[in-house]
């Protein structure tokens, strides 16, 4: 269901269905992409930076990423656009971390899932310790008189 929401880019009241923002500043977002695409599609301008792309087209480097990571700019065709990792900042073309970074937290992952399997197996043995000990307390109390 659509609902009544201010922009975050200007403020203004519209409703909210397809796009985050207001109509105008969708408009704008477009119009800034169909900048920065008519630069980097010129033959010279292929190799442009991120930075390069900035200073000649005016648009924000934090929009053209976002061209980037919404696949709009296809990496392929425009070899040097790289965008930060999110945890690092090293330069990178796909994916939202580089590949040290997800490296670095999967082996967190794995380190967290052998310390818990871990835990889970000495509950269990203290478990079964307990069971054990219960059994033999029930056995002595039937045994005696």
């Amino acid at each position: 269901m659509p609902e009544l929401k201010n922009c975050p880019n200007c403020d203004k009241l519209f409703v909210k269905a397809l796009r985050p923002v207001c109509d105008a500043c969708a408009r704008e977002v477009e119009d800034k992409f169909e900048t920065v695409y008519t630069f980097i599609r010129k033959r010279e301008n292929r190799r442009a930076s991120i930075e390069e792309v900035h200073e000649a087209t005016d648009v924000e480097i934090d929009l053209i990423m976002q061209f980037v990571r919404e696949g709009r700019l296809h990496l392929s065709q425009f070899p040097n656009l790289t965008y930060p990792c999110e945890k690092c900042g090293a330069k990178i073309r796909e994916a939202r971390l580089c590949a040290n970074c997800r490296d670095e937290i999967n082996e967190g992952l794995q380190v967290g899932e052998k310390q818990k399997a871990f835990e889970d197996r000495k509950r269990d043995r203290e478990r079964a310790r307990y069971q054990t000990y219960s059994a033999l307390g029930d056995k002595v109390r039937r045994e005696k008189p």
